[in-house]
């Protein structure tokens, strides 16, 4: 028994230090998660978009792909007029690396809060989906995905 349960504690050891190891591969794409988060929280529009590869695939709810100029203008134009995003509260957040280290999905559940320049709120709650590429060392934002959810789901 005593043998039994010495393999047991090797074991659990073995796999707190691979967690362990994962967990500090994948600090720097943590870290970018977070980054581009606060980036948009903060209506820090030149940050949220560095995050972005030029020809990212973006939807955001509509019903064909974002322009990525037209979608960076656009935030521009938001900005300078007065609305931006009051709340982004991310819940749920799951991050899968692929076996070769380089590519991510991150999801989460987002209940969002934003002002329209002539001060209207709007809340909306969505499900979101990121693909990220490291490409030259940095965490890239290749493909995105924002749906939203009724208050009925």
């Amino acid at each position: 028994m005593r043998i039994i349960s010495s393999y047991l504690v090797i074991i659990l050891m073995s796999f707190t230090a691979i967690s362990q190891l994962h967990a500090e591969e994948n600090a720097d794409l943590h870290a970018a998660i977070k980054a581009f988060d606060d980036a948009y929280t903060n209506n820090d529009v030149e940050s949220y978009f560095n995050f972005y590869v030029d020809d990212a695939t973006v939807y955001v709810g509509g019903e064909v792909r974002v322009d990525m100029a037209a979608y960076h203008e656009m935030w521009i134009a938001l900005m300078a007029a007065g609305g931006g995003v009051e709340l982004n509260d991310m819940s749920d957040p799951q991050v899968q690396v692929m076996p070769s280290g380089d590519f991510a999905i991150s999801t989460s559940f987002i209940n969002n809060h934003t002002r329209s320049p002539e001060g209207v709120m709007s809340k909306s709650r969505a499900y979101e989906t990121d693909v990220w590429q490291k490409i030259d060392g940095q965490w890239k934002i290749i493909s995105l995905h924002y749906s939203g959810i009724s208050e009925e789901e």
